[in-house]
């Protein structure tokens, strides 16, 4: 009888520890957990693998795991609004700037510049090649050219918006005008697939892998700059907004660290951003 009272004893105590392990173990998960963040993006860095580069750096640094949702920057600006995202990393100034006007972050800051380029069939059936992008796209609507549009409301969508409406043939597109409403690699795939002109963010086209007999053929043109700006979520409007962790990033993306990060972020040899933080 000692001896069963003994080891049952010994089970209870056992049992006590693990429970009290158990709980040791859940409470590190859960500040664990609580180290992380959540962007809301363009699909522009994530498929172009910007983050896949320099993510893994700031967590090294600061020990904060960051969950990208990569949307048009439309979307992830409305995803920020809601706070649903600590911090905003788009390429929309006016957009952002109304966000940052209607108090849904304190302050904007610049941090990294690439240019848009126009994508299409290598034997340009619509004569566009050059340094023109205005004219390039009047010789594809007068052509009725096939023209793979995003149409998400995306910072990419957006600019090339800007482009027709300098234009005379705004109203007119011509026939091949095709809106898709999705992101810049599905876009693309489309564009290769149907032989279609497409614009696109020169970092997505150099991480783009099924380029078929696609090439750059507009490119240079001061208009085709193409800057980004990133924004911590104001904690007034949305308090459940992590801004501890949520400003280091902000810190890191804009400070040395991140600009050097972001420099050093190459393929095939070539940069894909330009790191231009203000403070």
């Amino acid at each position: 009888m000692k001896s069963f009272t003994t080891s049952r004893r010994t089970v209870v105590q056992l049992l006590t520890a693990a429970g009290l392990v158990s709980a040791g173990l859940l409470g590190a998960t859960s500040a664990l957990a609580q180290s992380s963040i959540v962007v809301a993006s363009t699909t522009s860095t994530e498929q172009s693998g910007l983050f896949g580069h320099i993510l893994p750096a700031f967590k090294q640094a600061s020990g904060i795991d960051v969950k990208v949702v990569a949307l048009g920057t439309g979307q992830a600006i409305d995803m920020a609004r809601r706070g649903d995202a600590d911090v905003l990393f788009v390429h929309d100034k006016a957009a952002e700037e109304k966000f940052v006007a209607d108090g849904f972050a304190a302050k904007r800051q610049e941090v990294m510049y690439n240019d848009f380029v126009l994508i299409g069939p290598k034997a340009d059936p619509a004569g566009t090649k050059g340094n023109d992008i205005v004219a390039a796209l009047k010789k594809i609507a007068t052509a009725n050219a096939p023209f793979v549009s995003r149409g998400d409301k995306s910072g990419t969508h957006a600019a090339e918006l800007r482009f027709w409406k300098m234009t005379d043939t705004d109203a007119n597109k011509g026939s091949g005008y095709k809106e898709c409403g999705c992101g810049m690699g599905p876009a693309l795939n489309i564009g290769a697939s149907s032989g279609a002109y497409v614009l696109a963010d020169r970092g997505t086209w150099l991480n783009f892998k099924n380029r078929a007999d696609m090439a750059v053929l507009v490119e240079g043109d001061k208009r085709l700059f193409n800057q980004y700006g990133v924004m911590l979520v104001s904690a007034a409007k949305h308090p459940q907004v992590k801004t501890a962790d949520g400003q280091k990033f902000v810190d890191w993306v804009t400070g040395p660290a991140g600009q050097k990060a972001i420099a050093e972020y190459k393929i095939g040899g070539e940069q894909l951003f330009f790191p231009n933080a203000t403070k």
